[in-house]
């Protein structure tokens, strides 16, 4: 009796890894820098829209094979990569009147919650901090689209989120007044993120 009781609580424990094992199906994507940005737009005057990115983007998705709305995702952003092609004003971005690259070199996006809103299709809510100032941001994402091989025989796939903030809620303060009682930027910046991700070799045992 003592030796059965033994053999169920064996198989009971290799059931147990076993699960822990299946319900742990991640997979880590780095971004690839060199075929992704973020892009923002923003009113000038009320009357146009001045466009800009930037270059450096670093982030690592960490995709949950089974239940995509457990993935978490994590970007970085280099700040003093801005260019809205005129090199005057990204200059005025990167002084303290905006971004103050000096003392905040970087802006990041944590996320905290992942719902799917249709195939394809997913809500992202987590912490942006630019400027020292974390706010909480939603992101309409589109993928992650199906894993394509490359030439050098990595796995990709590719995202795209936008969302919209207003940028008094973190800092980015600066404006001047026109005649006519305008200012001349805008609140409200739309952000896009297109970003490429490489899938990560998993990490080997340390047995």
């Amino acid at each position: 009796m003592e030796n059965y009781l033994s053999r169920i609580a064996v198989a009971a424990g290799l059931a147990a890894v076993l699960s822990l094992t299946a319900g742990a199906a991640t997979s880590e994507w780095k971004l690839d820098p060199q075929h992704s940005s973020a892009q923002f737009s923003v009113r000038h005057m009320a009357i146009s829209t001045v466009r800009g990115a930037f270059s450096k983007v670093n982030g690592t998705l960490v995709l949950d094979d089974k239940d995509v709305t457990k993935s978490t995702l994590d970007v970085t952003i280099d700040v003093s990569t801005v260019d809205t092609r005129e090199p005057a004003r990204d200059n005025d971005l990167r002084s303290d009147k905006f971004f103050d690259v000096a003392h905040f070199p970087t802006m990041t996006f944590k996320s905290k919650k992942v719902e799917q809103i249709a195939p394809g299709k997913l809500r992202v809510t987590g912490d942006l901090t630019i400027r020292g100032t974390t706010k909480e941001v939603v992101l309409d994402v589109e993928g992650p689209t199906a894993p394509m091989k490359d030439p050098w025989g990595n796995q990709r796939v590719a995202v795209s989120a936008s969302s919209r903030i207003n940028r008094q809620d973190f800092g980015v303060k600066w404006n001047a007044t026109l005649d006519n009682g305008g200012v001349v930027v805008g609140d409200d910046v739309n952000i896009t993120i297109d970003a490429e991700m490489i899938k990560q070799a998993p990490a080997k045992s340390a047995n």
